[in-house]
Protein backbone atom coordinates (compact mmCIF):
# COMPACT_ATOMS: atom_id res chain seq x y z
CA UNK A 1 0.00 0.00 0.00
CA UNK A 2 1.24 3.25 -0.79
CA UNK A 3 2.59 5.45 2.06
CA UNK A 4 1.75 9.16 2.08
CA UNK A 5 5.04 11.08 2.58
CA UNK A 6 4.48 14.72 5.12
CA UNK A 7 6.31 17.64 4.26
CA UNK A 8 8.60 19.22 7.04
CA UNK A 9 7.16 22.48 8.00
CA UNK A 10 9.36 25.27 6.46
CA UNK A 11 11.93 27.08 8.61
CA UNK A 12 12.69 30.51 8.15
CA UNK A 13 16.08 31.87 8.51
CA UNK A 14 16.88 33.72 10.97
CA UNK A 15 17.70 37.54 9.97
CA UNK A 16 21.19 38.69 9.08
CA UNK A 17 20.90 41.69 10.88
CA UNK A 18 22.56 41.18 14.09
CA UNK A 19 20.95 40.80 17.82
CA UNK A 20 17.52 42.52 18.37
CA UNK A 21 17.73 45.83 20.80
CA UNK A 22 15.89 44.74 24.15
CA UNK A 23 13.69 47.61 24.91
CA UNK A 24 11.47 48.43 28.05
CA UNK A 25 8.76 49.88 25.86
CA UNK A 26 9.75 53.55 27.14
CA UNK A 27 11.15 56.08 24.88
CA UNK A 28 14.60 56.90 25.62
CA UNK A 29 15.45 59.45 28.26
CA UNK A 30 15.72 62.64 26.36
CA UNK A 31 19.56 65.44 27.01
CA UNK A 32 19.32 66.92 30.06
CA UNK A 33 19.77 70.28 27.99
CA UNK A 34 15.94 69.56 26.44
CA UNK A 35 14.88 68.86 29.84
CA UNK A 36 16.27 72.31 30.80
CA UNK A 37 14.80 74.06 27.96
CA UNK A 38 11.28 72.64 29.58
CA UNK A 39 11.52 74.94 31.98
CA UNK A 40 9.26 77.49 31.66
CA UNK A 41 12.23 80.13 33.66
CA UNK A 42 15.25 79.07 31.71
CA UNK A 43 14.19 81.25 28.96
CA UNK A 44 14.04 84.64 30.77
CA UNK A 45 16.34 83.82 33.02
CA UNK A 46 19.10 83.74 30.10
CA UNK A 47 17.10 86.87 28.91
CA UNK A 48 17.54 88.90 32.33
CA UNK A 49 21.43 87.48 32.20
CA UNK A 50 21.89 89.31 28.78
CA UNK A 51 20.17 92.69 29.72
CA UNK A 52 21.93 92.70 32.81
CA UNK A 53 25.54 92.52 30.96
CA UNK A 54 24.14 94.95 28.53
CA UNK A 55 23.62 97.41 30.93
CA UNK A 56 26.73 97.00 33.05
CA UNK A 57 28.81 97.66 29.75
CA UNK A 58 26.15 100.70 28.57
CA UNK A 59 25.24 102.00 31.84
CA UNK A 60 28.75 102.05 34.65
CA UNK A 61 26.90 103.30 36.85
CA UNK A 62 24.95 100.23 37.09
CA UNK A 63 27.65 98.51 38.92
CA UNK A 64 27.82 100.63 42.01
CA UNK A 65 26.01 98.89 44.58
CA UNK A 66 23.25 101.33 45.35
CA UNK A 67 22.30 101.73 41.73
CA UNK A 68 21.62 97.89 41.74
CA UNK A 69 20.12 98.16 45.41
CA UNK A 70 17.34 100.72 43.20
CA UNK A 71 17.06 98.55 40.27
CA UNK A 72 16.18 95.92 43.08
CA UNK A 73 13.57 97.86 44.88
CA UNK A 74 11.77 98.99 41.45
CA UNK A 75 11.57 95.19 40.82
CA UNK A 76 10.53 94.37 43.69
CA UNK A 77 7.50 96.52 43.17
CA UNK A 78 6.68 95.00 40.25
CA UNK A 79 7.61 91.39 41.28
CA UNK A 80 5.16 91.57 44.07
CA UNK A 81 2.49 91.68 41.84
CA UNK A 82 3.43 89.71 39.31
CA UNK A 83 3.72 86.66 41.37
CA UNK A 84 0.22 86.07 42.07
CA UNK A 85 -1.22 87.34 38.38
CA UNK A 86 1.42 84.75 37.21
CA UNK A 87 -0.24 82.20 39.61
CA UNK A 88 -3.53 83.51 38.41
CA UNK A 89 -2.69 83.19 34.81
CA UNK A 90 -1.21 79.77 35.28
CA UNK A 91 -5.11 78.97 36.72
CA UNK A 92 -6.07 79.92 32.97
CA UNK A 93 -7.38 83.28 33.60
CA UNK A 94 -5.88 86.99 34.28
CA UNK A 95 -6.65 90.35 35.91
CA UNK A 96 -6.83 93.43 34.29
CA UNK A 97 -8.19 95.62 37.64
CA UNK A 98 -4.76 94.54 39.04
CA UNK A 99 -2.97 98.23 38.63
CA UNK A 100 -5.78 100.09 39.78
CA UNK A 101 -6.60 97.58 42.69
CA UNK A 102 -3.80 98.58 44.55
CA UNK A 103 -4.18 102.34 44.11
CA UNK A 104 -8.21 101.30 45.48
CA UNK A 105 -6.47 99.31 48.80
CA UNK A 106 -4.00 102.26 49.37
CA UNK A 107 -6.62 104.90 49.34
CA UNK A 108 -9.23 103.17 51.09
CA UNK A 109 -6.37 102.36 53.92
CA UNK A 110 -5.47 106.38 53.86
CA UNK A 111 -9.54 107.64 53.71
CA UNK A 112 -10.65 105.32 56.94
CA UNK A 113 -7.75 106.47 59.09
CA UNK A 114 -7.90 110.17 57.89
CA UNK A 115 -11.36 110.87 57.60
CA UNK A 116 -12.86 108.35 60.80
CA UNK A 117 -9.34 109.38 62.76
CA UNK A 118 -8.60 106.07 63.31
CA UNK A 119 -5.25 103.81 63.89
CA UNK A 120 -3.84 103.52 60.88
CA UNK A 121 -3.48 99.76 61.54
CA UNK A 122 -7.63 100.15 61.27
CA UNK A 123 -7.48 101.15 57.61
CA UNK A 124 -4.75 98.73 56.22
CA UNK A 125 -7.37 95.79 57.99
CA UNK A 126 -10.15 97.39 56.03
CA UNK A 127 -8.11 98.02 52.73
CA UNK A 128 -6.99 93.67 52.63
CA UNK A 129 -10.82 93.22 53.31
CA UNK A 130 -11.89 95.13 50.56
CA UNK A 131 -9.14 94.04 48.23
CA UNK A 132 -9.72 90.50 49.06
CA UNK A 133 -13.76 91.16 48.15
CA UNK A 134 -12.92 92.72 44.74
CA UNK A 135 -10.87 89.40 43.69
CA UNK A 136 -13.55 87.43 45.30
CA UNK A 137 -16.32 89.16 43.35
CA UNK A 138 -14.12 88.88 40.43
CA UNK A 139 -14.19 85.11 40.57
CA UNK A 140 -17.57 84.68 41.71
CA UNK A 141 -18.62 86.61 38.44
CA UNK A 142 -16.25 84.55 36.46
CA UNK A 143 -17.87 81.32 37.43
CA UNK A 144 -21.18 82.65 37.60
CA UNK A 145 -21.43 84.07 34.67
CA UNK A 146 -18.94 81.91 32.27
CA UNK A 147 -17.91 85.68 30.72
CA UNK A 148 -14.20 85.50 29.47
CA UNK A 149 -12.13 87.03 32.32
CA UNK A 150 -10.84 89.28 29.78
CA UNK A 151 -14.27 91.20 29.82
CA UNK A 152 -15.05 90.85 33.88
CA UNK A 153 -11.91 92.29 35.06
CA UNK A 154 -12.19 95.19 32.43
CA UNK A 155 -14.88 96.05 33.89
CA UNK A 156 -13.50 95.66 37.07
CA UNK A 157 -10.59 98.02 36.16
CA UNK A 158 -12.99 100.87 34.86
CA UNK A 159 -15.39 100.73 37.86
CA UNK A 160 -12.10 101.23 40.06
CA UNK A 161 -10.75 103.86 37.97
CA UNK A 162 -14.10 106.25 38.57
CA UNK A 163 -14.41 105.18 42.33
CA UNK A 164 -11.06 105.63 43.47
CA UNK A 165 -11.59 109.22 41.29
CA UNK A 166 -14.90 110.04 42.43
CA UNK A 167 -14.76 109.07 45.85
CA UNK A 168 -11.35 110.89 46.66
CA UNK A 169 -12.68 113.77 45.45
CA UNK A 170 -15.81 113.88 47.22
CA UNK A 171 -14.04 113.06 50.70
CA UNK A 172 -11.21 114.65 50.54
CA UNK A 173 -11.68 117.42 48.55
CA UNK A 174 -8.68 117.04 46.34
CA UNK A 175 -7.60 114.03 43.99
CA UNK A 176 -4.87 112.94 46.69
CA UNK A 177 -5.13 111.58 50.31
CA UNK A 178 -4.55 113.82 53.08
CA UNK A 179 -0.91 113.14 54.63
CA UNK A 180 -1.39 110.48 57.41
CA UNK A 181 2.26 110.44 58.69
CA UNK A 182 1.22 111.77 61.97
CA UNK A 183 -1.49 109.40 63.17
CA UNK A 184 -1.28 106.58 65.04
CA UNK A 185 0.23 103.02 64.44
CA UNK A 186 2.33 104.56 61.10
CA UNK A 187 5.52 104.60 62.14
CA UNK A 188 5.08 101.11 62.83
CA UNK A 189 2.82 100.28 59.94
CA UNK A 190 5.53 101.34 57.67
CA UNK A 191 8.54 99.73 59.08
CA UNK A 192 6.37 96.42 58.12
CA UNK A 193 5.29 97.65 54.51
CA UNK A 194 8.55 100.80 53.91
CA UNK A 195 11.35 100.09 55.88
CA UNK A 196 14.74 100.22 54.70
CA UNK A 197 17.95 98.15 55.88
CA UNK A 198 21.15 98.93 55.38
CA UNK A 199 23.76 96.02 54.23
CA UNK A 200 27.20 96.84 53.64
CA UNK A 201 26.72 100.91 53.66
CA UNK A 202 23.78 100.13 51.13
CA UNK A 203 19.91 100.81 52.15
CA UNK A 204 17.75 98.31 50.77
CA UNK A 205 14.70 98.82 50.63
CA UNK A 206 12.40 95.80 52.65
CA UNK A 207 10.23 94.63 49.36
CA UNK A 208 12.86 93.16 48.02
CA UNK A 209 13.01 90.74 50.68
CA UNK A 210 9.54 90.50 50.83
CA UNK A 211 9.74 89.54 46.84
CA UNK A 212 11.96 86.87 47.36
CA UNK A 213 10.51 85.08 50.23
CA UNK A 214 6.55 85.28 48.10
CA UNK A 215 8.38 83.95 45.43
CA UNK A 216 9.79 80.64 47.34
CA UNK A 217 6.05 80.12 49.12
CA UNK A 218 4.47 80.69 45.68
CA UNK A 219 7.14 77.61 44.25
CA UNK A 220 6.59 75.61 47.67
CA UNK A 221 2.55 76.41 46.76
CA UNK A 222 2.89 75.20 43.29
CA UNK A 223 5.80 72.49 43.16
CA UNK A 224 4.77 70.60 46.52
CA UNK A 225 0.84 71.35 47.52
CA UNK A 226 -2.76 69.89 46.64
CA UNK A 227 -3.64 73.45 45.57
CA UNK A 228 -0.42 73.96 43.14
CA UNK A 229 -1.93 70.64 40.95
CA UNK A 230 -5.31 72.30 40.91
CA UNK A 231 -4.02 75.56 39.54
CA UNK A 232 -2.38 73.46 36.92
CA UNK A 233 -5.61 70.94 35.94
CA UNK A 234 -8.06 74.17 36.08
CA UNK A 235 -5.08 76.15 33.92
CA UNK A 236 -5.04 73.13 31.56
CA UNK A 237 -8.70 72.31 30.67
CA UNK A 238 -11.20 73.15 33.75
CA UNK A 239 -14.15 70.76 32.51
CA UNK A 240 -11.52 67.72 32.72
CA UNK A 241 -10.22 69.03 36.08
CA UNK A 242 -13.79 69.60 37.45
CA UNK A 243 -14.23 65.44 36.22
CA UNK A 244 -11.66 64.07 38.14
CA UNK A 245 -12.98 66.14 41.38
CA UNK A 246 -10.73 69.17 41.40
CA UNK A 247 -13.05 72.01 43.16
CA UNK A 248 -13.19 74.63 39.98
CA UNK A 249 -15.04 77.30 41.93
CA UNK A 250 -12.75 77.27 44.96
CA UNK A 251 -9.17 77.50 42.68
CA UNK A 252 -10.39 79.86 40.66
CA UNK A 253 -11.78 82.36 43.51
CA UNK A 254 -8.33 81.47 45.66
CA UNK A 255 -6.39 82.66 42.48
CA UNK A 256 -8.12 85.94 42.16
CA UNK A 257 -7.95 86.55 45.80
CA UNK A 258 -4.37 86.32 45.67
CA UNK A 259 -4.00 89.03 43.09
CA UNK A 260 -6.46 90.86 45.41
CA UNK A 261 -3.77 90.00 48.58
CA UNK A 262 -0.98 90.99 46.66
CA UNK A 263 -2.72 94.65 45.59
CA UNK A 264 -3.27 95.15 49.27
CA UNK A 265 0.64 94.30 49.73
CA UNK A 266 1.65 96.78 47.04
CA UNK A 267 -0.89 99.23 47.89
CA UNK A 268 0.08 99.59 51.69
CA UNK A 269 3.78 99.91 50.53
CA UNK A 270 2.95 103.03 48.67
CA UNK A 271 1.08 104.51 50.87
CA UNK A 272 3.45 104.24 53.77
CA UNK A 273 6.72 104.70 51.28
CA UNK A 274 4.92 108.52 50.60
CA UNK A 275 2.41 109.12 52.81
CA UNK A 276 -0.48 109.89 50.75
CA UNK A 277 -1.47 108.48 47.08
CA UNK A 278 -2.80 110.10 43.89
CA UNK A 279 -6.04 108.90 42.98
CA UNK A 280 -5.65 108.62 39.39
CA UNK A 281 -2.58 106.39 39.29
CA UNK A 282 -2.24 102.92 38.65
CA UNK A 283 -3.57 103.01 35.15
CA UNK A 284 -1.25 100.61 32.71
CA UNK A 285 0.32 98.79 35.67
CA UNK A 286 -2.09 95.66 34.91
CA UNK A 287 -0.19 95.30 31.49
CA UNK A 288 3.22 95.62 33.02
CA UNK A 289 2.41 92.81 35.45
CA UNK A 290 0.96 90.76 32.81
CA UNK A 291 3.73 91.26 30.53
CA UNK A 292 6.17 90.27 33.29
CA UNK A 293 4.67 87.03 33.54
CA UNK A 294 4.33 86.63 30.13
CA UNK A 295 8.02 87.28 29.96
CA UNK A 296 8.51 84.48 32.65
CA UNK A 297 7.30 82.16 30.89
CA UNK A 298 3.61 82.06 31.66
CA UNK A 299 1.02 81.53 28.98
CA UNK A 300 -2.08 83.56 28.40
CA UNK A 301 -3.74 80.27 27.57
CA UNK A 302 -3.12 78.35 31.13
CA UNK A 303 -1.78 75.24 32.60
CA UNK A 304 1.84 76.23 31.87
CA UNK A 305 4.63 78.49 34.04
CA UNK A 306 6.49 79.20 36.95
CA UNK A 307 7.11 81.48 40.11
CA UNK A 308 10.33 81.91 39.36
CA UNK A 309 10.18 82.97 36.01
CA UNK A 310 8.35 86.01 36.55
CA UNK A 311 11.05 86.96 39.63
CA UNK A 312 13.53 87.27 36.52
CA UNK A 313 10.63 88.96 34.17
CA UNK A 314 10.13 91.62 36.92
CA UNK A 315 14.21 92.01 37.23
CA UNK A 316 14.33 92.67 33.81
CA UNK A 317 11.52 95.18 33.81
CA UNK A 318 13.60 97.23 36.87
CA UNK A 319 16.36 96.75 35.11
CA UNK A 320 15.42 98.12 31.50
CA UNK A 321 13.83 101.24 33.74
CA UNK A 322 16.16 102.16 35.82
CA UNK A 323 19.43 100.90 33.17
CA UNK A 324 17.77 103.74 30.86
CA UNK A 325 17.99 106.31 33.23
CA UNK A 326 21.71 105.19 34.48
CA UNK A 327 22.56 105.31 30.64
CA UNK A 328 21.26 108.91 29.82
CA UNK A 329 18.90 108.02 27.57
CA UNK A 330 15.44 109.55 26.65
CA UNK A 331 13.15 107.24 29.27
CA UNK A 332 10.31 107.72 27.04
CA UNK A 333 11.93 104.69 25.23
CA UNK A 334 11.03 102.35 27.82
CA UNK A 335 8.10 100.90 26.51
CA UNK A 336 9.55 100.68 22.92
CA UNK A 337 12.30 98.38 25.28
CA UNK A 338 9.47 96.77 27.14
CA UNK A 339 7.72 95.98 23.91
CA UNK A 340 10.69 94.15 21.96
CA UNK A 341 11.16 92.52 24.85
CA UNK A 342 7.89 91.30 25.30
CA UNK A 343 7.52 90.25 21.66
CA UNK A 344 11.25 88.77 22.20
CA UNK A 345 10.41 86.66 25.56
CA UNK A 346 7.13 85.10 23.27
CA UNK A 347 9.26 84.13 20.45
CA UNK A 348 12.15 82.52 23.08
CA UNK A 349 9.22 80.88 25.14
CA UNK A 350 7.48 79.07 21.85
CA UNK A 351 10.91 78.22 20.85
CA UNK A 352 11.95 77.01 24.29
CA UNK A 353 9.14 74.55 24.52
CA UNK A 354 9.22 73.07 20.84
CA UNK A 355 12.75 72.28 21.35
CA UNK A 356 12.15 70.62 24.76
CA UNK A 357 8.88 68.78 23.20
CA UNK A 358 10.33 67.92 20.12
CA UNK A 359 11.51 64.13 20.15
Amino acid sequence: MPMTQQAAPAVSAPPASGPKKETDGRTSERPMWLRLLARPEVGVFLGAVAVFVFFLIAAPPVREAGSMATILYQSSTIGLMALPVALLMIGGEFDLSAGVAVLTSALTASMVSYQLTMNVWVGVIVALIVSLAIGAFNGWLLIRTGLPSFLITLGTFLILQGVNLAVTKLVTGNVATNDISDMDGFEQAKSVFASTFTIGGVGVKITVFYWLIFAAIATWLLLRTKFGNWTFAVGGNKFSARAVGVPVTFTKIALFMGVGFGAWFVGMHQLFSFNTVQSGEGVGQELIYIAAAVIGGCLLTGGYGSAIGPVFGAFMFGMVQQGIVYANWNPDWFFAFLGVMLLGATLVNLWVRNAATRR
